[in-house]
């Protein structure tokens, strides 16, 4: 019998059994082990001549021999490759790990119980949130109580007449066209008011693609229940038409129905009460026909729509 080597001391032992493919740790390791057990009998020689390096490691590998019972012949293909039986495979203790280690397993559950921080950006975005949302509804209750003392209604716009000078068709050669055009705007409020701001205005004649005369609004301030015609100069000069643009032009002239188009730009403030609100822009569209281009041209049909830009 040989005394336990410290090489064995702290290693865990675990019984396997081939039949079941199943370990089981042995609960403490043997005090002593020897080499002409039954268990050094089945190992071969080479763990043998290891086992024996493990436990005297100062002495001479070579002088170390298994007894000539324990070398047994390799086994044969149709055999299994270890005799049937119980083995002890000894680990080192150190080799054995456990997730998490037993020393941090408090750590692991403070971190599991721990609550998660929330940065200061987070809680930043959050009030931000919260605040424009506030502001939304303010908002929306500020415009639905002026809504309800107001009753603010549609402006509406048309074309009262057009006169047109300065547009020879007999020939082809430039234009110059004059365009006098009144515009009627209406406003069926009854306490709001409308100041047209001229700086930024415009009006526009186009017939098809072509732009035949352009001109500014008027500045203005319009009363509530105020109906105001509008009376714009427009001027276009050295306008080349294309050969298939006058042939166009000078047939429809003949069926007495010449189709423009007519858009006007009309920065404006709303007064509500004593409260002028910011720069607002209003854009009318209006699809007119004439009959022919001349100083006393009648209005064959026309159709006004508008939108307002509030930024």
């Amino acid at each position: 019998m040989l005394s336990q080597s410290p090489l064995l001391r702290n290693q865990l032992i675990l019984h396997c059994n081939p039949n079941s493919i199943s370990c089981l740790p042995t609960p403490s390791p043997p005090s002593s082990i020897s080499l002409n057990s039954p268990i050094s009998n089945i190992l071969n020689p080479q763990i043998n001549r290891t086992m024996a390096d493990r436990l005297h490691p100062g002495a001479d590998s070579d002088q170390f021999q298994p007894p000539p019972h324990a070398v047994k012949p390799p086994p044969s293909d149709d055999k299994p490759l270890l005799p049937q039986g119980t083995y002890i495979i000894q680990i080192p203790k150190d080799q054995v790990y456990r997730i998490p280690p037993p020393e941090n397993s408090h750590k692991m559950k403070k971190l599991a119980n721990r609550k998660p921080r929330r940065s200061c950006c987070f809680r930043c975005v959050c009030w931000t949130i919260s605040a424009a949302f506030i502001l939304l509804i303010l908002l929306s209750v500020a415009a639905g109580v002026l809504y309800l003392v107001f009753r603010p209604e549609k402006l509406k716009y048309s074309i009262d007449s057009i006169s047109v000078a300065g547009v020879n068709l007999t020939s082809s050669a430039p234009i110059s066209p004059r365009f006098t055009v009144n515009i009627r705007a209406e406003n069926p409020n009854d306490k709001l008011s409308v100041f047209y701001i001229g700086k930024g205005s415009s009006v526009d004649v186009h017939y098809g693609d072509v732009s035949l005369c352009n001109g500014v609004l008027p500045t203005f301030a319009q009363s509530a229940n105020n109906v105001t015609v509008i009376q714009t100069a427009l001027r276009g000069s050295n306008i080349i038409l294309a050969r298939d643009v006058h042939s166009r032009l000078v047939k429809q002239e003949g069926e007495r129905r010449v189709p423009l188009k007519l858009k006007v730009k009309a920065p404006v403030k709303i007064k509500i009460g004593a409260v002028k609100t910011w720069e607002i822009k209003v854009t009318v569209k209006c699809d007119v026909a004439v009959d022919r281009f001349i100083q006393k041209s009648k209005i064959v049909s026309k159709s006004c729509d508008y939108r307002v830009g509030l930024w």
